[in-house]
């Protein structure tokens, strides 16, 4: 069981860092098209946030395919937001909705609803029961937004799903890989982030918050995933707030 675990996390790490390197060096499309302003001034790459997606992807597809699925899914919308949703100054849920609302469907609205839609189609996979299966997709989608609402400063994105994955680690069994998946991504991308040479992006963020989702369903029965989906829903209503307040620390 050690050996897997610990097959999950260096795949996961080392995807992670051979992706990230490649697509530095390549830049496809020109330096442009991955560069974005940090919070402080600074020029940093998106390097690793499609890095740590396919690597997070591949590291849960190898346990179960609608894991895979997911996580990619995840980091496919949030790719389209970092694209067509730069500049773009509307945050949160509220803000995503009232445009929709008034006739305008914005990148956000698309990510809010791809990934819910993929986190639900996923959890119709991995769960049996009808009630387990809608659990699983909600505590999926909640903690792949969870995690990105959090992607405000460098590390915190990455260091959240590390301390959040840890006790799954412990629980053994394929709950214990997957959690071993995020790890060794999040451990991976976390240098880089902390140091300001990258950043996950949307595309990073989601990615590993749908992969700690994963984590959560494999580690749990109807219970757990029921305190997970509570704890998620609470934080998508407190969004913004939490955001606001991510912004400001």
């Amino acid at each position: 069981m050690i050996s897997r675990v610990v097959a999950s996390f260096g795949l996961a790490a080392g995807l992670t860092r051979a992706g990230t390197a490649v697509l530095r060096a390549g830049a496809p499309g020109g330096r442009g098209r991955w560069e974005r302003t940090n919070h402080a001034g600074r020029a940093v790459g998106l390097y690793s946030g499609p890095a740590t997606a396919v690597a997070a992807a591949v590291g849960a597809g190898r346990l179960h395919p609608a894991a895979g699925m997911v996580v990619l899914a995840a980091g496919a919308c949030g790719a389209y937001d970092d694209i067509a949703g730069a500049g773009d100054p509307r945050r949160g849920f509220r803000a995503h909705l009232g445009a929709l609302r008034g006739g305008e469907v914005t990148s956000g609205a698309v990510k809010l609803f791809g990934i819910s839609a993929a986190a639900l189609a996923a959890g119709a996979f991995l769960e049996r029961r009808p009630l387990d299966r809608l659990l699983a997709g909600v505590v999926i989608a909640g903690a792949a937004h969870a995690v990105n609402l959090l992607d405000v400063r460098p590390g915190r994105a990455a260091a959240t799903a590390l301390a959040l994955a840890a006790p799954g680690l412990l629980r053994g069994g394929p709950g214990a890989e997957q959690a071993a998946v995020v790890t060794g991504a999040a451990a991976a991308a976390l240098p880089d982030d902390l140091a300001e040479r990258t950043m996950l992006g949307d595309t990073g963020a989601h990615a590993l918050g749908a992969a700690l989702g994963v984590a959560a369903v494999a580690c749990n029965g109807r219970l757990g995933l029921l305190a997970h989906a509570v704890a998620v829903v609470g934080a998508a209503v407190y969004g913004d707030r939490v955001s606001d307040l991510a912004r400001s620390l």
